[in-house]
Parts: C-alpha cells; structure tokens; sequence
C-alpha cells in the first residue's frame, strides 16, 4: 500500500549547477506486511524514465509516522534536486527538522538515503558494494536463532540450523509465564502473583547460564553461540550474569543492560570474558559513535534505518576499523529485503564485520521483492546487480497491508509477576 502522495511536490533550488539534466521528480512511500511485519520501504523516481530507487525506511512500530514524514515534509525538499548529491541531501534533511535525530526521522531519512545509493548504483552499472570499495571477502556469515520452548527444543532448532551450513546460532530458552526473550513461556507460569504470566528476572539469572553451558556441551565446540539478553538487567545483574556464562564460551552475549544505562557498559564489558554486541536500540550517530569510543562495546550493533541509512553507517564502520570494534548489523523480520541487501554491502566491504544476523524471508516477501537475498550455506552474497539489486512489485505488495499496533500489542503484556512494566 501507498500512504498517500503528500501533496504538491515544488521544484526545489539546487545548491550548486549540475553536470547534466538527471532530477528527482517524486519521492513516495510503500508500506507492506507479508509477514505480518510491517516494512517500510521509499521509492525516489527520478527524470530518467526507468530509472528509481529503493530505500529501508522501516520502523515497524511507527511505520505510519515515517510515511507521513517522508511524504509530507521529505519529499518536497528532494523534487528538482540531483541524485547524485547524497551527503548534501542527507545532511539537509538531517538538518531540516531543527530537532532532528530519533528512529522516525532517521528511518525517513535512511529510506532516502539508500534510494540515493541505488540510483547510484544503477547509473554507474555496478552494486553498491563497489562503490563503497570493493569486497574484503566473498560473503558474510550469517546467525540464526533457535528458541524453543524447553532445552532439548532449542537443541533440535539449533541442530537443524548448523545441518543447514550455519556456524552461528542464537540461544534462547523458554521460561515460565511470558517466556524469555525470543523463546514462548509456560502460561499460568507464577501462580498465586498478581500477574501469573509474567518474567521474573531472578529465574531468568538462575537457569540462564545453566541451560547455554548444557547447549555448548551438546552441540559441541565448533558452534559459535550467542544469546540475547534484550535489555532487561541492572548493570549489576549484568556483571553477574557474564560471569557466570563463561563456561559457554559466548560468540557474543547482546544487550545486557537498557538502552538508558549504556553509559555503564564499560562496566559490563571489564567483567565479561565474552564480546558484548551492543546498539540495535540506538537512534543516534552521535550516541554510536560514543559506543564505539567509549570502551563500552566490542561489536556495534545498529538497526541502519534507524541512525539514518547507509550514509551514517558507512563512517561508523570506519570509526569502527580504526577503533577495533566489530559490526553485527541488526536484521530480524523487521528490515526490509532492500535493507538487507545494504546490511550485506557494508559486511562484504568492511574489515570491521563479524556477523550478520540471519532471517530467512518467506516466499510471498521474496514475491513482493524480487532479488531478495536468499542465504547459501550459511552466508548471504550480495547481488552483483546494479545497486542492491533487489525491486518491489507493488501489486503484490498491496495485497499484504500493514497491522497498526501488533508490536503494542505484545509490548504492554511483558511485564513481571508482580505486574510491573518490563522492557519488551
């Protein structure tokens, strides 16, 4: 679906003359869910006929936010103007907003961006990957997760995915009640609380480091784990918890701490034996960029469309190859095809990378975006397509229309069992 044509789009004043006759002549939102997961993806058409491109601009628990933004207020900022100038169009629309920053206005922003970068691509004949350098390796590693509701569940999940090629895997281990983060619960699992579905953090501390020793005795000493903590500890309970999950001997363990405590990761990380992946809740540059400096984390890990596309990211990942942290760009259901493809140009392009995470996209999203990537033995290989090579058919795409407040939904019901709010 499209979410409205924002209105007159005037000719905007180009900064500086143009080598030749190329403009953007509309900038348009198409909005789709054919996983129930809204996505959000821009279009920028240009004078060329034939020639557009496509952008991540996906916020799915504000994706009617982001449309508005980009339609109402980005996109008649970019009409008239050359496609070619992407750092000047970026940082206008980055400026434009007077309080700028924040994942509505960086996710508009990034669908923008990475539409520019495929035009570019396509105007040059080569993939975006190219124009950012090159390839320092033929592919990236990906991770999936396996989360079951019992251990020997999660083990059966995990087994199939290494028997699939992958070296990675990401443990997660039903809990009573809600469940743990990225793994289903026991219903009534708290009985005689005032929230008896619930997730007691205590449980979660005691069998955590139990359950992920027994994965790495079981599935052996050549699979990389990983776990996600997804922000719900004290920077307290944080450093307990690294130390007791050092018999795992964690790929990486992500997020212990919330997003509001970052400034005491560098505590965190003294205590752990383990890397700490960390950042797929920042909206910020400036705030990654502290990350990275800040001795807080050893892998940066970004949701692109939320700090602003793939202009922002590429200096991060600079600042990272100087630094020494690694990247693990954040890719649940809820990135789309096209930002899939700019989180595999910035892996294949970068020495910084350490893995990317993993979704196996199912066949009506591979129809409404043909091109999407489809893992090899473990490993996504970019197109060598021009730009990211991947398009969207928007008569498909309208057949899935997006949900409002599915993520809400399941946020307002984590809670503890006493029945207090929890980060979701």
């Amino acid at each position: 679906m499209s979410a409205g044509d924002g209105g007159a789009m005037p000719q905007t004043q180009a900064p500086w003359p143009a080598r030749d006759a190329l403009r953007i002549t509309g900038v348009r939102v198409i909005v789709t869910a054919p996983e129930g997961v809204p996505l959000v993806v821009v279009r920028v058409d240009t004078s060329d006929p034939g020639l557009y491109g496509l952008g991540c601009a996906t916020f799915t628990q504000r994706f009617h936010a982001v449309a508005t933004t980009v339609e109402r207020h980005v996109a008649p900022m970019l009409v008239g103007r050359h496609p070619a100038d992407i750092e000047d169009i970026t940082r206008m629309v980055h400026l434009s907003s007077y309080w700028r920053g924040g994942p509505v206005l960086n996710s508009a922003l990034s669908g923008v961006d990475q539409a520019l970068w495929d035009i570019a691509g396509k105007r040059a004949g080569m993939p975006v990957y190219e124009l950012l350098g090159g390839r320092v390796r033929s592919a990236a590693a990906l991770y999936l997760h396996a989360g079951g509701a019992t251990l020997p569940e999660t083990l059966d999940e995990a087994r199939e995915i290494i028997a699939a090629g992958y070296r990675h895997v990401r443990i997660q281990v039903g809990q009573p009640g809600l469940g743990s983060y990225g793994a289903p619960g026991r219903g009534g699992g708290y009985p005689g609380h005032p929230h008896p579905d619930g997730w007691d953090v205590q449980h979660y501390l005691r069998t955590t480091p139990g359950l992920l020793a027994a994965a790495r005795a079981e599935l052996g000493e050549e699979v990389e784990l990983l776990h996600d903590v997804h922000h719900r500890l004290t920077v307290k309970q944080a450093v307990g918890m690294v130390r007791d999950l050092e018999p795992a001997r964690l790929f990486f363990l992500e997020d212990p701490i919330p997003l509001e405590l970052y400034d005491r990761l560098p505590e965190v990380r003294a205590a752990a034996s383990m890397p700490l992946a960390v950042g797929e809740q920042v909206a910020s540059v400036p705030d990654a960029a502290r990350l990275v400096t800040g001795g807080g984390v050893d892998i940066l890990r970004l949701h692109v469309s939320a700090v602003g596309g793939l202009t922002p990211a590429r200096k991060l990942v600079a600042l990272c190859e100087l630094t020494g942290v690694g990247t693990a760009w954040h890719n649940p259901a809820d990135v789309s095809p096209v930002g899939a493809a700019a989180n595999v140009a910035l892996d294949v392009s970068s020495p910084a990378f350490t893995v990317q995470e993993g979704h196996l996209y199912n066949e009506a999203t591979r129809e409404v975006f043909p091109g999407t990537l489809v893992p090899r033995g473990g490993h996504l290989y970019p197109n060598d397509t021009p730009g990211w090579g991947i398009d969207v058919d928007e008569a498909a795409a309208a057949a899935f229309p997006p949900e409002t407040h599915l993520f809400e939904r399941w946020a307002t019901t984590v809670r503890r069992p006493d029945g207090g709010i929890e980060a979701p």
